[in-house]
C-alpha cells in the first residue's frame, strides 16, 4: 500500500466535493441524437425517437434553480469544489462558467457532451477530448487537467488523456486513495498519470436510481462514509469523494442534506477540503511516479 506520503499541514483526510454539470449536453432529439435522454427523475425511458419535453425541463431545472442553491452552500462554507462539466453544458450556461472562474473552483472535463464515448474509435475519441478541452478553455478561461467520462470509457482513454496533457483521470472506483498508472502513447513512449478514484455509493445520483431514498438516508450514508475514512486516516492518508448534480441535490427537499453534511465536516480541523487538481498535484509531488518502462 502507498503510505510514503501525507496530506499537507498534517491533515488526515482529503475531501473532494464534485459538482457535475451535465444539463444541456444530454441526449436530445433537438441536438440530432437518435433518441431522448433516458436518465430521468421518474425512471421513465422513452424509446420512441421523439422529444421528451418533460425531461428536458427537468434538466433545465438544474441550471436555473439547482445551481444557485448549490453555489450558495459552497460559498457559505468556503468550499472549493471540482466542477466536472460537459463542455457543451458550460457553453450553454455561461453564468456557471463565469462562476467557476470567479470563485476559484476547478473545472474538470466531463466530455465534450454528456454522452457515452466508448463507441468512438481512437481518432474519434481523441477529437472528443480535444473539443472538450478547447471548449472549456474558452468558456472558463483555463483548460481542464482532469477527466471524467460518462461512466464508460475505452482502453485508449487514459493514454489519450496523457497525450492531451491531462494530469489525472477519475474513471476509477477501486480505492480511497490516489495512485499512479502508466500508459503507452501512440508514438510508443510511456507516460505516468495520476488516477483519482471517484465514488458511486455516496453519489446523489442514488436519488434517481433508488427512488425511495430519502434525503436523511443519503445524509447519514455520507456522514458514515466520512467517519469511517477519517478513522482509517489515523493510519494512512485517505480521500473521500462526494458527487453532486445540479438537478438532483439542488432540489428543495434535498439541498438541506448537503448543508448538514458541510456543517458536520466543517467542525473537523484535520480535514483538507480541496479540489481534485490540488489533490493530484500534491500526490504527484509527494509520492514520486514510478520509473517508466524502457522502449
Amino acid at each position: 500500500m502507498q503510505t510514503e506520503w501525507s496530506w499537507p499541514e498534517g491533515k488526515r483526510l482529503a475531501l473532494s466535493i464534485v459538482v457535475n454539470v451535465e444539463e444541456g449536453s444530454e441526449l436530445s432529439i433537438k441536438d440530432g441524437d437518435k433518441g431522448p435522454e433516458p436518465v430521468d427523475e421518474l425512471g421513465v425511458v422513452v424509446k420512441a425517437p421523439i422529444r421528451n419535453y418533460g425531461n428536458e425541463s427537468n434538466y433545465r431545472y438544474g441550471i436555473q434553480a439547482g445551481f444557485p442553491r448549490i453555489a450558495a452552500q459552497l460559498e457559505d462554507f468556503g468550499v472549493k469544489a471540482t466542477f466536472t462539466a460537459a463542455a457543451l453544458a458550460l457553453e450553454r450556461a455561461p453564468h456557471i462558467a463565469r462562476y467557476i472562474a470567479d470563485f476559484g473552483h476547478e473545472v474538470c472535463c466531463h466530455g465534450w457532451r454528456w454522452v457515452h464515448q466508448f463507441k468512438l474509435d481512437q481518432a474519434g475519441e481523441r477529437e472528443f477530448i480535444r473539443k472538450g478541452v478547447e471548449s472549456i478553455a474558452n468558456s472558463v478561461g483555463v483548460r481542464p487537467y482532469g477527466w471524467l467520462s460518462r461512466y464508460l470509457h475505452t482502453a485508449d482513454t487514459r493514454a489519450l488523456l496523457a497525450e492531451a496533457g491531462f494530469l489525472y483521470h477519475m474513471d476509477d472506483y477501486s480505492d480511497d486513495v490516489p495512485y499512479w498508472d502508466q500508459v503507452q502513447l501512440a508514438d510508443q513512449s510511456w507516460r505516468n498519470i495520476v488516477v483519482l478514484p471517484y465514488a458511486l455509493d455516496s453519489n446523489d445520483m442514488k436519488f434517481w436510481t433508488a427512488p425511495g431514498l430519502s434525503a436523511d438516508a443519503w445524509l447519514q450514508y455520507a456522514i458514515d462514509t466520512f467517519d469511517v475514512l477519517r478513522e482509517e486516516s489515523e493510519q494512512t492518508p485517505k480521500m473521500m469523494s462526494l458527487g453532486l448534480h445540479l438537478r438532483i441535490i439542488g432540489r428543495p427537499g434535498r439541498i438541506g442534506a448537503l448543508r448538514q453534511f458541510l456543517q458536520y465536516v466543517s467542525t473537523h480541523d484535520d480535514l483538507w477540503i480541496t479540489t481534485r487538481l490540488n489533490i493530484a498535484k500534491h500526490f504527484s509531488a509527494t509520492f514520486p511516479a514510478p520509473a517508466l518502462p524502457e522502449l
